[in-house]
């Protein structure tokens, strides 16, 4: 990917410049809360952190806090560009802080480059910090800077250019060796480099099992040897006594692994295939590689391949390690990042990438499939269970080793605590797998040779709450989930049209006819429907061949809610149905009907949807709040739409007088709790917050989750379907793997529901 001069000064210059902001997170609105934030009310935090000095963690932004501190000295490839020309970098650092592990940041450059000032500086404006991340100092002054800061501060310390590589490195030879079947403590490495990043790799490899004797070192002069004078005690450490190698041609030759901390095109083909078999080469200068991957591949086909560039496999990137190493240490108050939790960290990248990849991960590569192996031995950047795995082994270690303030004793609620944090999992996507897990149902999906629909009955399945029958081809199938690497245990698969099925289609057709035969339904005609997806389908679930339906990969919602309405039938009490989204975002979640099914509600429509939406966000255990949303309030505009919501209110208030239901009304009004209440004192909500919005036709409800969804990029889940007699849901053509996944878990305890009622 070329970036232009242009794009970049662009990106850092447009709408607010930089790339961070602060941001309150406290209510600052009334007189009130301004007293409370600042003076008189400040004064009371500040005694008691007087008092007990950790109370700051409890007070304060301290315990989610992290200086990115640096001098300028060595930034990214530019060298020693200064404190102030480094800052774009420092706010960059910032930023992936906050995106990979919600940790707040501040920037600090210091425009010093004497180590004893750099380090006083930095020991005075400690306190504010939960920890300092180091950055882009240049070696050796910044191996006695972190020394002395590590040891006189009782807050996390690290310089992320000596360990992050390291500990991301350290993961993938760890992974590499495995794969090429060999052991640490036999293998040869070479280490072209003798930076801050090399030395770090190079003592973190040798804590792993990695034998001193097994290493040479090469820097600009090549080999360092111990005849060299003026050595650096740093360089000195890992000198041979060896005469007989001087130059990297002669080092590589016969070499397991060779790591590259130097600069590009520095190593060639020759010299890759004069390696060891199977050789490990991670050629990480940036940005150009030592060995450009092309070349090394086309050297020696088995080599295992990394860079730092995100166009290849395996690439080695920082990002996968310090925003959870920070957020395992301040989690738990760590005094210090110490050997026990850099290695904890290296074990749990390392064995991340043994698991299978998650769905999101595939697709933002444009992959179909990624298993362990030569492609894929390091997890990527954007696999969202790099939060908890790491951080969870880091804080395990901080604990463990004796640098953790306090206990995390629900290692559980833990995980869920940063997934809520990241946003990757709520309380209600929780509560609902959860809950799924209780009773596994028999789910059959309508298109089972869809690869999404595939992907997510499979995940269904190993998340252990859904048996799944996948209707289709078989031989379809089974070759796409051999493409996949998937595995078809425990999957029933079904080809609902071949002769095998006759019998069924047969007895399905029977009972079909006759339910419908009424409606001028006659066998013959029956048992040509039994072909199709939809009518085959729920009529398993008619039976009881089936506990649940999924249906709409394929087939369009007008058409498979008519097979509904004919094969499953309404609800008894009820003469619609209807579907339900929810639109789960920081305020929580709020449930928006009709959002599929009615286009057109009259005010019968609108009752039935009203208590089905009820019903239904009960089941969630949540206790609806409904508005019945127009664009007028409390019958101010007569006519159309707005009065066919009032009549229905009133109908609901007369003969559900229980039901938490007013309007009709406008959103704002609505959302704004305060404002209705003060403009209209009469509302059955007062003092309540609305959670649930019943809309007067389907154009607006529709509009309204995809727009709140675009704007707010809130997790949405749905349709979920109310009001049929039995568990059947509705998917479309666009879902992705988690939407299809969470419509499984709706409807397994949809179909759990359903087994209580009877």
């Amino acid at each position: 990917m070329k970036i232009s001069k242009e794009a970049a000064l662009n990106y850092h210059s447009m709408g607010k410049p930089g790339k961070i902001e602060v941001v309150s997170t406290k209510p600052y609105h009334t007189q009130l809360d301004l007293s409370l934030a600042y003076s008189p009310g400040v004064a009371e935090p500040c005694l008691a952190i007087q008092e007990n000095p950790l109370d700051a963690y409890k007070y304060t932004a301290k315990g989610n806090l992290v200086a990115v501190i640096s001098n300028g000295t060595s930034v990214l490839g530019l060298g020693d560009i200064g404190a102030l020309s480094g800052k774009p970098v420092m706010e960059g650092k910032g930023l992936l802080f906050k995106i990979y592990a919600g940790i707040d940041v501040f920037d600090i450059e210091l425009d010093e480059k004497d180590p004893e000032k750099f380090i006083q500086a930095v020991k005075a404006i400690a306190p504010t910090f939960g920890g300092i991340n180091l950055e882009d100092i240049k070696a050796p002054e910044c191996f006695e800077i972190e020394r002395r800061l590590k040891e006189e501060l009782n807050i996390p310390v690290m310089h992320d250019d000596q360990h992050g590589t390291a500990i991301i490195s350290s993961a993938g030879l760890i992974n590499a060796l495995e794969v090429a079947k060999k052991k640490i403590e036999d293998v040869r490495i070479v280490v072209n480099g003798a930076g801050a990043s090399a030395i770090s790799c190079t003592k973190l490899y040798m804590s792993l099992g990695a034998r001193k004797e097994n290493i040479l070192m090469l820097d600009s002069k090549g080999v360092i040897r111990k005849d060299r004078g003026s050595l650096s005690p740093q360089k000195a450490e890992f000198a041979t006594d060896r005469q007989d190698i001087s130059t990297l041609a002669e080092a590589i030759a016969g070499a397991d692994v060779f790591l590259g901390l130097s600069r590009g095109n520095v190593v060639s083909q020759d010299m890759i295939k004069s390696m060891a078999e199977r050789p490990i080469v991670f050629a990480l200068a940036n940005p150009e590689p030592e060995i450009a991957y092309e070349d090394a591949m086309a050297a020696r086909p088995d080599v295992l391949m990394s860079t730092g560039r995100s166009d290849y496999p395996n690439q080695i990137n920082n990002v996968i390690g310090f925003p959870y190493i920070f957020r395992g240490a301040l989690d738990t108050h760590a005094t210090a990042i110490n050997e026990e939790m850099k290695i904890a960290a290296v074990k749990a990248i390392a064995n991340l990438a043994k698991q299978p990849v998650p769905e999101l991960v595939s697709e933002t590569y444009s992959v179909n499939h990624l298993s362990f192996g030569p492609e894929y031995f390091i997890p990527k950047p954007v696999d969202q269970r790099l939060v908890t795995e790491v951080s969870v082994a880091v804080a395990k270690a901080a604990m463990a080793s004796g640098v953790a303030q306090i206990e995390i004793n629900d290692w559980d609620a833990y995980r869920a605590q940063l997934n809520e944090l990241m946003g990757y999992e709520s309380k209600l996507t929780r509560q609902i797998y959860e809950t799924a897990r209780k009773s596994p149902q028999r789910v059959v999906f309508a298109d089972g040779e869809h690869i999404n629909t595939l992907k997510a009955a499979i995940q269904a399945r190993d998340e252990k709450f859904c048996i799944p029958i996948l209707l289709g081809n078989p031989v379809h199938i089974i070759k796409l989930a051999h493409d996949l690497d998937l595995s078809l245990e425990g999957v029933e698969l079904i080809n609902l049209r071949g002769d095998e099925e006759a019998t069924r289609r047969t007895r399905y057709a029977t009972k079909l006819s006759q339910k419908l035969e009424r409606s001028g339904l006659a066998l013959d005609e029956a048992e040509d429907r039994l072909y199709n997806r939809d009518y085959f389908g729920m009529m398993m679930v008619e039976l009881g061949d089936a506990d649940a339906f999924i249906t709409g990969v394929y087939s369009k919602y007008a058409d498979t809610i008519e097979v509904a309405k004919k094969v499953i039938g309404i609800r008894e009490g009820y003469n619609h149905f209807g579907t339900l989204h929810i639109l789960n975002c920081k305020k929580g979640p709020f449930f928006l009907a009709d959002t599929v099914i009615n286009r057109l509600p009259n005010r019968e429509s609108l009752i039935d949807i009203a208590r089905l939406t009820e019903r239904v966000v009960k089941t969630f255990n949540y206790d609806p709040v409904m508005a019945m949303v127009s664009f007028s309030n409390f019958g101010s505009d007569k006519g159309g739409s707005p009065e066919q919501a009032h009549q229905t209110v009133e109908f609901l208030h007369q003969n559900y007088p229980e039901m938490m239901i007013d309007g009709e009304m406008q959103v704002n009004f609505a959302l704004n709790t305060e404002l209705r209440d003060r403009k209209f004192p009469f509302n059955k909500l007062r003092g309540k917050d609305v959670n649930t919005f019943i809309f007067p036709n389907l154009s607006s409800a529709n509009a309204s989750y995809q727009l709140l969804q675009g704007i707010t990029n809130a997790e949405l889940i749905g349709p979920i379907q109310m009001g049929l007699n039995k568990p059947i849901h509705f998917t479309d053509n666009e879902a992705k793997v988690i939407d299809i996944l969470n419509t499984i878990a709706i409807a397994v305890i949809d179909a759990m529901i359903e087994k209580n009622r009877q």
